[in-house]
């Protein structure tokens, strides 16, 4: 990347920045993408999974964030990814009787209205009105006195890091030089104009500097740091809220469907998620360390005592194997409430040459990438085509339903069970085939992960060789979902995966117990700070577990709430 310039530099590696460079690079540009730590890991790792509409905004007569966002959920359930995102149904229990069945229903009527005017309803059902003892045999785990009839609905899902992995795959293969671990630590300039970013390589401390005609931001919640090392006016404003999700066994709560309720401040989702369910989630303001946002013991509580209002069998602390919370970057605007803050994106201009881009939700990704790369094209001095990743299918989509269709016979041939093949194609789409390679080429990759059974071998040496894991966090978070999944967050795996990593990644034994002590140390911490009663004290507990990779404190960062925020790119 700093052998030449390029026409688009882009700093963050989450679905924005990924998206921002698989449309650049399908336009016919030169494209570099930096991101500091692992591709996914703010934000994009760490969202509801779902890919929707969003029901509220309708309630909120944001008739076009709907619509758009129901347009980019067609696309990607037919087209861009049908391997990741797949229909998801959720049931909405009444708890008054004719008014709300009415007004409730004339509002999810809409949503199937605005997704049946895109042509978008293919392979989601329209939603259905239910008696209450329909909607109970749906969902035997609701008390009977807590609702009075019902609405199903349908929605989709995804698993929000895979997705950018593909994501960042696909745009590599258009063209793209991708790097993870490598952080901007300032800008190069011509005047007033910004003509690349410094940048360390953060494993090997090198410093490089990459030249571009334009720069894009796009970071989410670390947009304001951006823009100050930028020099610029801070013409885009981002606040975070923090929202944190539960992961408990399917067992522990008896429904056929996912649910919806309606909260205090927000809405609550209870969803299906394999051999689990993910529950949240919160939205409160969040100033402390972006990198690693803490759910503390009170966010706990509120998430279960919400879905515990309308549980038969309430759930206990005891009940939850898994927790994550992640930041949503949302425009600063008149509300102090960041549960009414605008979920629209913006794109700015600070200064000349670079290209901010900032709020909007995981399913407009796209749009917002191609409102950057159009404002990209202004920049440059020739003539740049249209998007077209409306149709371009990520890596592994295409041929997937064929495959699909074929599950049994590549169960016969490759000697797997079908659920195997099965899990395989819904992680990985087409791509199957180079799982299968290696394990043809050594088939002790195709056991289940000791402690870890949902998962195959295969698939933590994949993730090193194909899927730029390059820490053992990377496989056990975000390439799978381990660490969410398993009671003891993925410890009891950690020395197998490690093991599995080493040679591709040639660690030595000394790098393999590293990479286990740091990940136990962060679990520790993780759990530790789920004890704790405020945010405050949360943070603190979890950055007290060193990252195997640190980041560097640039000029920018430093001059921030407390010194030790964000490390962005």
């Amino acid at each position: 990347m700093a052998a030449t310039e390029h026409q688009v530099i882009v700093i963050g590696g989450g679905v924005v920045g990924a998206g921002v460079a698989l449309d650049a690079a399908t336009r016919g540009l030169s494209v570099g993408l930096v991101e500091a730590r692992d591709f996914g890991s703010g934000t994009s790792s760490r969202s509801s999974k779902l890919i929707h509409g969003g029901l509220r905004y309708l309630e909120q007569m944001n008739f076009g964030l709907v619509r758009e966002a129901l347009t980019e959920r067609s696309l990607l359930l037919q087209r861009i990814a049908p391997h990741l995102v797949r229909p998801v149904s959720f049931l909405f229990p009444f708890t008054h009787h004719a008014w709300e069945r009415a007004y409730v229903g004339t509002g999810v009527s809409m949503y199937d209205l605005l997704a049946v005017s895109r042509g978008q309803v293919r392979g989601l059902p329209v939603h259905r009105q239910l008696s209450k003892s329909r909607a109970l045999r749906l969902a035997p785990a609701l008390r009977r006195s807590a609702l009075t009839g019902g609405l199903l609905y349908w929605d989709a899902q995804v698993d929000d890091a895979r997705f950018v992995v593909d994501l960042i795959r696909t745009a590599a293969g258009y063209g793209a030089q991708v790097a993870s671990r490598t952080q901007v630590t300032g800008f190069l300039r011509e005047g007033e104009r910004v003509t690349g970013v410094r940048v360390r390589d953060l494993e090997s401390g090198t410093e490089l500097e990459f030249r571009a005609q334009q720069v894009v931001n796009a970071t989410g919640v670390w947009t304001d740091e951006i823009q100050a090392m930028a020099g610029g006016r801070g013409s885009i404003n981002v606040r975070a809220s923090k929202g944190v999700h539960l992961v408990v066994p399917r067992d522990r709560i008896q429904s056929a469907t996912g649910i919806i309720l309606r909260t205090p401040v927000s809405v609550l989702f209870v969803i299906p998620w394999g051999r689990h369910w993910i529950i949240g989630t919160t939205d409160t303001a969040w100033s402390l360390s972006k990198a690693h946002p803490a759910a503390s013991r009170a966010d706990i509580d509120y998430v279960l005592g919400q879905v515990n209002r309308v549980l038969a069998v309430p759930l206990s602390y005891d009940d939850v194997e898994g927790v994550y919370a992640g930041l949503r970057p949302l425009l600063a605007g008149e509300s102090d409430t960041t549960s009414k803050l605008s979920r629209e994106h913006t794109v700015a201009h600070p200064v000349p040459g670079l290209v901010m881009i900032a709020g909007g939700k995981y399913t407009t990704y796209r749009v917002m990438a191609r409102d950057a790369v159009d404002a990209v094209a202004h920049g440059l001095d020739e003539k740049v085509p249209p998007s077209c990743t409306d149709q371009v299918p990520l890596a592994g989509a295409d041929g997937f339903q064929a495959l699909w269709n074929a599950r049994h016979q590549i169960a016969r041939s490759s000697g797997l069970h079908v659920a195997r093949v099965e899990h395989l194609l819904r992680r990985h789409g087409s791509l199957i085939s180079e799982l299968l390679d290696l394990i043809a080429a050594d088939p002790s990759l195709a056991r289940p992960l000791a402690g870890a059974d949902d998962y195959l071998r295969v698939e933590a040496v994949y993730a090193a060789t194909h899927e730029g894991a390059r820490h053992l966090d990377d496989v056990l978070t975000r390439r799978t979902r381990i660490s969410i999944e398993t009671w003891d967050r993925g410890l009891s795996a950690a020395q197998e995966v490690a093991s599995l990593m080493a040679g591709p990644m040639k660690w030595r034994s000394r790098q393999v117990s590293r990479e286990i002590e740091n990940y136990r140390a962060r679990v520790a911490a993780e759990r530790a700070s789920q004890e704790a009663d405020t945010d405050s004290d949360a943070d603190a507990i979890r950055l007290g577990a060193p990252e195997i990779v640190p980041v560097v404190t640039t000029s920018a960062e430093a001059a921030g709430p407390g010194g030790n925020g964000p490390q962005p790119g």
